[in-house]
């Protein structure tokens, strides 16, 4: 990768478009820092850290949520709306067929995105303002006394907010490198990062008091256990990088087809199924479901003995009740896992464009049997492909526990493959905007 990144900065519209790329994430990352007028950050701060699920929105958000700032809600809005409309493209006809209507059927349905976003927005700002502010975080001083002039500025600064980080990576898409909606979460997981990593140690080495701890700094045990982190990291990314380029490939073969004075086909090829096709979307989605009660309890009645009984026991994953946090997160991870893969492979219908074309696995009769063999192949593919993200959902945090207990966290265990995958996905992107500027054609 860092040999791709240096071919790319000798390519003049590649470094044009990687500094534009750098320019708008700069941009991204000032709006977090930006306070907002009314708003008690070490209230909000208190808040967001009390809740597990808060916890992991503000990890992604490069702890802007944390802070209470302009963008605290992040792209989260948009990635939501975008999981929404994929699952309504499956099941509802007409948004399937609009899907499929090409360059003006995805542009419609990237339009119907941007709208469900912006209500998305408003509503979680809502939720997030009237609940933070039950709880004392809003100071209403700052608008005359008015409970709900103080709302309605915080609803919308934050639904701009939300609108606007929708709009950079928007712009990092069309005229940077790379997917902008991907490299703005990879920003903020990686910043989260930097803040344990080279912040807190340079703080705590200038003021003597650990940051993340409160005792007294120990240079010499922090850089010893920066060292272990680094380590630990390594090793769990380069295992992580492996199963995920790791894919089982189905030979096809096309059998010759005369058109008019033409010959066609007699091409051998490949379909290849990747271990973990579905990526990160399992691990988020039973993260969330087994959040979601404690999100709600927490917000609405923090000092239940019901929450503080589920946070500590299932979505803490402590206690004598860990075992029940482990199984019903690795049956969640499952059922995400195949509900996935029954979306993004369709046996049936790689099947049916196969036969059409002439083509053929070898040994398998086309039609129904080869559909059979693709199921059969992809369920197994599928089940592995489970196995491997839930031992990513806890192991990371097992191994990073060895270098101390203020790094377990530094990582959350959707932020490793986020950034594995980000990351490999702009090398290829590099990768091919590189083959096209030094691609000669045939003339020469």
């Amino acid at each position: 990768m860092f040999e791709t990144l240096k071919n790319a900065f000798k390519v003049k519209e590649i470094r044009k478009k990687i500094f534009i790329t750098l320019l708008l994430l700069l941009v991204y990352r000032i709006g977090c820092y930006i306070p907002i007028p009314g708003l008690d950050s070490s209230e909000f701060t208190s808040i967001v850290e009390g809740n597990n699920f808060l916890t992991l929105m503000s990890s992604v958000t490069g702890g802007a949520l944390a802070n209470g700032t302009l963008f605290a809600l992040g792209i989260g809005p948009y990635i939501n709306a975008s999981i929404i409309m994929q699952l309504l493209c499956v099941g509802i006809p007409a948004l399937e067929r609009l899907s499929k209507q090409g360059e003006e059927g995805k542009k419609k349905i990237a339009q119907i995105t941007r709208y469900l976003t912006l209500a998305l927005a408003i509503i979680q700002s809502i939720g997030i303002i009237i609940n933070f502010g039950n709880d004392g975080a809003i100071n209403t001083s700052f608008f005359w006394d008015q409970t709900w002039l103080a709302y309605i500025f915080m609803v919308i600064v934050y639904s701009a907010g939300a609108m606007l980080t929708m709009w950079l990576g928007e712009r990092i898409t069309e005229y940077g490198i790379g997917n902008g909606i991907s490299l703005i979460i990879f920003a903020g997981i990686i910043s989260t990062a930097g803040q344990s990593l080279i912040i807190n140690p340079i703080e705590g080495a200038i003021t003597g008091t650990d940051p993340s701890t409160g005792a007294t700094f120990d240079g010499i045990q922090s850089l010893i256990s920066v060292v272990v982190f680094c380590v630990i990291a390594v090793v769990i990314f380069a295992l992580i990088v492996t199963v995920d380029l790791a894919e089982r490939r189905i030979p096809v073969q096309y059998a010759k087809q005369v058109k008019g004075r033409k010959m066609y086909g007699g091409q051998a090829t490949v379909i290849p199924i990747k271990i973990s096709g579905s990526g990160v979307m399992p691990l988020i989605f039973a993260f969330a479901i087994i959040s979601l009660p404690d999100l709600i309890m927490g917000l609405f009645w923090p000092n239940s003995s019901a929450y503080t009984w589920y946070s500590t026991y299932i979505s803490g994953g402590s206690g004598p009740w860990a075992w029940a946090y482990i199984l019903v997160l690795c049956l969640l991870i499952f059922a995400f896992s195949f509900f996935y893969a029954q979306i993004q492979f369709n046996p049936e219908d790689v099947s049916k464009s196969i036969q059409q074309n002439g083509g053929f696995i070898p040994g398998i009769r086309p039609g129904r049997p080869t559909a059979d063999y693709l199921k059969k192949i992809s369920n197994r593919i599928t089940l592995f492909g489970a196995i491997f993200l839930s031992l990513v959902a806890f192991v990371p945090s097992f191994a990073f526990s060895f270098a101390g207990s203020s790094f377990v966290n530094v990582f959350s265990t959707t932020g490793i493959l986020i950034v594995v995958s980000v990351a490999l996905e702009l090398d290829k992107q590099l990768q091919s905007q590189l083959m096209m500027k030094n691609y000669k054609g045939f003339l020469k």
